[in-house]
């Protein structure tokens, strides 16, 4: 295993946490404070969602044309410039658009093949602790955005500036660790595209859409739903921290048990409880005491269904059709975190507890699809096991 290029990898991936940690729920108080409505503040939170979805499409051609190396230096100072105007942009909505649509495609792009690569590194025995570390390795510095936010405040400017700064860092990282070679590109046809990929593993695809979907409403609505039912400002960005730190302290440990026990079976049990805290969340804002706990539980088994799913994708898939999963993975994250904002905004309009209702529908869609699905295919227990 290449562990020079994995630990660049794992550092590229924690930046883009760490800036989509900060800047989603900044911007959503930023404009809250300024009186804007949950649904312009949802619009406004899906926008890099669309360069997400626009990075899947143009994954393929940048790996035809340009080095790794080359092609996350480009995505990594398309976000470092991105995150630096960010401050200067909210006189102007179309700015702070323009703004979120680069942040999102650059991320996109990095998200798309630093999956890919590490799946690539994977030993199939011990695909799930590495994915996991992945996966923590993004949440645990997702973690320290709402963190920060708490501390200083949504007026601070030290947000940015420590953003901009990080990816700046990431910069000097990829230059020392990403090769700076071509992606191999295997002879052979693809087994199905991007839209293919929803027949090829309906249960896949629904997973990534749920933890996008979770993803970008907790970090952009969640203190907006909190504050709205009496918390203050400050213990509602730290419950999108909570929620965050029980995906990324739960993450290796249910890796480790992925590789032990049968993985669609604990990929159907996450998802089971992350429904189930959804539909309970309004009657948990009156009890505090089960509501932080529960909140940890959360995150923990939402982080789950997107980590065990791409250990799935990595188990099922190899060669190009693994670079079109996990390219239609970036798809389908966009597609989540586009749609997460938009509804979730617009039902918090309709409903005070449409944010939680949304969540619950998401988490029981995937229920379905994972049940259904599994039962068809069959259950895949780890490599060794079988």
């Amino acid at each position: 295993m290449n562990m020079r290029l994995l630990a660049g990898l794992l550092f590229a991936v924690s930046v883009v946490g760490f800036s989509l940690g900060a800047s989603l729920p900044l911007v959503s108080l930023r404009l809250h404070e300024a009186g804007a409505s949950t649904l312009e503040i949802g619009i406004i939170s899906a926008i890099p969602a669309a360069g997400m979805m626009l990075s899947a499409f143009l994954v393929d051609a940048c790996c035809r044309h340009l080095t790794r190396r080359t092609i996350y230096l480009l995505s990594f100072s398309l976000c470092t410039v991105s995150i630096a105007l960010l401050e200067s942009a909210f006189a102007s909505l179309w700015l702070l658009g323009l703004l979120r649509l680069g942040l999102g495609l650059g991320m996109g792009i990095a998200i798309i093949l630093g999956e890919s690569w590490v799946n690539e590194l994977c030993p199939d025995h011990n695909r799930g602790k590495i994915m996991a570390l992945y996966a923590t390795s993004f949440t645990g510095f997702q973690v320290l955005g709402p963190a920060m936010l708490a501390v200083l405040g949504a007026n601070s400017p030290w947000i940015t500036g420590v953003v901009t700064a990080c990816y700046g860092l990431a910069l000097l990282c990829i230059v020392l660790t990403v090769p700076n070679d071509h992606v191999e590109h295997e002879e052979g046809d693809k087994s199905f595209g991007l839209a293919g990929f929803f027949r090829v593993a309906p249960a896949l695809c629904v997973a990534v859409l749920f933890f996008s979907f979770f993803d970008a409403v907790v970090l952009s609505l969640l203190p907006v739903y909190a504050s709205s039912h009496g918390f203050a400002v400050g213990v509602a960005a730290l419950m999108v921290t909570v929620v965050f730190a029980g995906d990324m302290l739960f993450q290796l440990p249910l890796g480790w048990l992925a590789d032990r026990v049968e993985r669609t079976g604990l990929h159907l049990a996450c998802g089971l409880v992350a429904m189930s805290i959804g539909i309970g969340l309004p009657w948990l804002l009156n009890m505090t005491w089960l509501l932080w706990p529960l909140l940890v539980v959360l995150g923990a088994v939402a982080g789950g269904i997107y980590t065990l799913a791409l250990v799935l994708i990595g188990q099922r898939f190899k060669g190009q059709d693994l670079v079109t999963a996990n390219a239609s993975v970036g798809l389908l994250w966009g597609v989540g975190s586009l749609i997460g904002p938009l509804v979730s905004g617009a039902a918090m309009d309709v409903a005070p507890h449409g944010l939680p209702m949304a969540l619950a529908l998401m988490a029981g869609l995937f229920v379905c699809f994972a049940r259904q699905s599994y039962r068809r295919h069959g259950r895949m227990r780890p490599v060794a096991d079988r």
